[in-house]
Parts: C-alpha cells; sequence; structure tokens
C-alpha cells in the first residue's frame, strides 16, 4: 500500500532564534502583503523560495522559478542550508489553542517522503476539488528547485494507535523548538534516525492508506510531474515528495470551520428567510450567538447553517428533514457528499436559492470573527458553518466524490522551512 520512506532533509543551518523568523506558513493561505512581511523578517526566509518575487525588469513571468532555483542552489552552496548526514524520519508536534477558546491541544505528525500514486490505486486519496490554475505556479517551482520546498499534510486509519504510539515513542533528537509570535503555537521538531525505530515505522505505514488533508494541488503536481516521464525501471527520485503524516487517531487532530463572506446579496434579508423557510426553521438570533446556536444543535444531533446580517441580528436555520433537503440537490456525488454542510450551502442555498454559482461572489475565513467584522464593514451577509469531521472527509473519499474548495481546514497550518527535500539527494 503507501509506500514512504526516510529521507536525508535540507535544513536552516542557523540559531534557534533566527529560524522562527525564516520559517513562515504554507505558500497558499500567504496573501501579497503577508509575503512582503515574512521577507522583510529575514532575508533568507522561506517565501524567498516557495514564493518567489518578480522583478521590474524580468524579460518574462517564469523567471521567478530560476530565482527561486538559483537562490535554493546558492544557499546550499554558502552552508546556510545543509543536508542531513544520514536518512531520517523527523517528528513534528504542535501545542496549540483553538481560536477562540482556552482549550489546548497537541497534533503529531511524521514527516517522511511517500510514493505518489494515482487516485485509481486507492493508496492516496483526495476530498477535494482543485484547480488547473493553482497547480502551473507549483509545476514551475518544482521543475526549477527539482525540490520539495514544503511539506503537504495527510492522514491514515490507525486502529488502536498503534503507529501513532510508536511514533510519538521512538527516541529522537531535538532540532528545532520554536513559538510563533502571532498564535502562541509551539512548533517541535525531532529528527528519528535509530535503525530499527525507521525499520518498524516504515512497516507500520506499509499497509496503509493515505487521505490527503491539505495539499492536493501540490500532491496532483507531484504526480504529474512523475507521470511526464513515462515507466522507469526501479524507483526513481521523482516517484516521492515530502508528506506530513498524522494518525486519524491523534487527539489533537483539528479542524475548524470555512465561512463564506458574500459579495454581494441579490435579494434582502426577508426574502432570504421566507425562501429559507421551505427546508429550515428559520429564526432570529443576534450575530454573535449564531455560532454558539449552530455548536449547540449539531450536538444535539440536528443540522443547522448561519446568516449573519448587517445590523447585528442574523438568522439561524436548522433543517427540518435531511432526507428532503438532499433530494432537492441536483448533479452528481453520493448522499454523502450532499449531506455536508458546505454541500448544502453552495448546491441548495446558493445555487437553488440564490442563483450564486463559481467561486466568484465569496471569499473564505475560518475565524468567526473575521465574518462578522465583514458584515459590519459592509459585507451583505456572511454565512457560518460547523466544521464536517474526519469521518466525513474519509467516507467522501471512499466513495470517489470530490468536497467544495475551501471545505476543510485543518488547524494549525504545517509551517514550511522546518525541512526540505532535494530530488539530487535521493537514495534507493
Amino acid at each position: 500500500m503507501a509506500t514512504i520512506r526516510p529521507f536525508r532533509g535540507l535544513r536552516f543551518n542557523v540559531e534557534p532564534s533566527r529560524l522562527a523568523n525564516i520559517v513562515a506558513p504554507p505558500y497558499d493561505v500567504i496573501s501579497p502583503a503577508e509575503r512582503e512581511a515574512l521577507a522583510a523578517q529575514d532575508a533568507n526566509n522561506v517565501v524567498r523560495l516557495t514564493l518567489p518575487e518578480s522583478e521590474p525588469d524580468d524579460r518574462s513571468k517564469y523567471i521567478k522559478y530560476a530565482r527561486s532555483a538559483s537562490r535554493l542552489e546558492e544557499w546550499r552552496r554558502d552552508g546556510l542550508i545543509q543536508l542531513e548526514d544520514r536518512p531520517a524520519y523527523y517528528r513534528y508536534s504542535q501545542k496549540f489553542a483553538v481560536p477562540g477558546t482556552n482549550q489546548m491541544f497537541e497534533r503529531t505528525k511524521l514527516v517522511a517522503t511517500i510514493k505518489v500514486e494515482p487516485y485509481s490505486k486507492k493508496i492516496v486519496l483526495p476530498h477535494e476539488q482543485t484547480f488547473p490554475k493553482h497547480k502551473e505556479d507549483r509545476l514551475r517551482v518544482l521543475e526549477a528547485t527539482r525540490s520539495h520546498l514544503e511539506c503537504i499534510f495527510g492522514l491514515y486509519e490507525d486502529q488502536g494507535s498503534a503507529l501513532h504510539n510508536l511514533v510519538t515513542g521512538s527516541p529522537g533528537e531535538l532540532i528545532a523548538d520554536i513559538q510563533t509570535s502571532d498564535d502562541g503555537i509551539e512548533h517541535k521538531f525531532e529528527r528519528i534516525v535509530d535503525p530499527s525505530a525507521l525499520a518498524e515505522i516504515s512497516a507500520g505505514m506499509d499497509p496503509k492508506t493515505v487521505w490527503i488533508a491539505d495539499g492536493h494541488h501540490r500532491y496532483e503536481t507531484a504526480l504529474g510531474f512523475r507521470e511526464a516521464l513515462g515507466d522507469k525501471q526501479g524507483l526513481i527520485a521523482e516517484d516521492f515528495m515530502m508528506m506530513a503524516l498524522c494518525s486519524i487517531s491523534d487527539p489533537g487532530l483539528v479542524l475548524l470551520p470555512t465561512h463564506r463572506i458574500l459579495k454581494s446579496m441579490p435579494i434582502d434579508a426577508d426574502r432570504l428567510k421566507t425562501l429559507l423557510s421551505e427546508q429550515f426553521d428559520v429564526r432570529g438570533v443576534s450575530n454573535n450567538h449564531i455560532m454558539g446556536e449552530l455548536q449547540r444543535i449539531e450536538s444535539n444531533g440536528g443540522r443547522a447553517l448561519g446568516v449573519a446580517l448587517p445590523g447585528g441580528e442574523g438568522l439561524v436555520a436548522e433543517i427540518r428533514n435531511i432526507d428532503a433537503l438532499v433530494a432537492e440537490i441536483a448533479g452528481p456525488g453520493g448522499d454523502d457528499l450532499k449531506r455536508l454542510d458546505v454541500s448544502i450551502l453552495h448546491s441548495y442555498v446558493f445555487a437553488k436559492l440564490l442563483g450564486l454559482t463559481g467561486h466568484d461572489f465569496f471569499t473564505y475565513t475560518r475565524l468567526e470573527h473575521e465574518a462578522l467584522d465583514a458584515v459590519n464593514e459592509g459585507s451583505p451577509a456572511a454565512f457560518l458553518m460547523n466544521p464536517p469531521t474526519v469521518d466525513d472527509m474519509r467516507n467522501i473519499a471512499l466513495g470517489g466524490d470530490f468536497m467544495p474548495q475551501k471545505s476543510t481546514y485543518y488547524y494549525p497550518k504545517l509551517l514550511s522551512g522546518m525541512v526540505m527535500w532535494s530530488l539530487k539527494d535521493f537514495e534507493v
């Protein structure tokens, strides 16, 4: 099944205090302004590799990717980035509080190289839609640097937490322990090189199926990069990419909702309430209390959506009969997919009731206060949701369906810059 291997990683050879200014969030959650702020923190911040910048006198839009490749080689040559002396797995743990609460969690991942496999083999499975324009940029970075500069995030089934316990209990060497100042998350990175531990972990992963939690575009980019080479004898570097693997049984596996903020609203609030009342029991609720009501309804076995509206008073819409509502949703996909809150929002509320389709009429946020602030500052509405569960994601992946984009938000994100892997360092 899943083929994972230890690897000789590339790591920044700097003091821990400086490393905190070099690491960065994944490329796809960084705004242009945040990219500039991160680059200003340190001349060698990893965004200079993962999000290479264009210069005014560039003769081609692709020159920036060559700039990333040459910078990586320069940093290796100067010793700023060094190659590990032996293959290793890396244990990456994050201690964090869920935004808006004081509840603390710890989530542990195993960073490894994994053999990329077509989805049809059912070894690595997706759960979310991807878009070609997002993959082209990542392909240009991979082609230019011939390196995997960031980890994607995967999950594996782990009955009884046996593999999770093996990963957390294996002897490791602490190589980085930093706390990011903006969110207070502690990131601990350890190297596992003990031969027995490496062999046990590899054997434990061998029968596993892996679900992509975060990083579908990068996975499909790596897969396409490999498939373009055609059949090859034996294993080659392009067969593999970096992935941080987490047990589905990990008690720190946290999903946050991703709310939708509308840019425009085709109807007024009274008409919206009337339309929703066809399938929902709708009542007025203070915007500040919507999420609490959604969580209460879910804890009692119900399903509901929230709508924050200007003026401070919004709506909570509780589904009366989920089967009747699902029957109203046309198009492909099984019932597991159509029952998701995000599917009901997109396929029924947006498309059927409001006539809104595509992805251009709203923006995303995972934070309740950002959604409410947007409404207070002029947005016509923000639709709030409970998050899907890990089982939702797993069942939809096994069924061969795809959630709408930005359906899941695994918190917290992995930091880029803790370790990288170059294809030229591949060892058979």
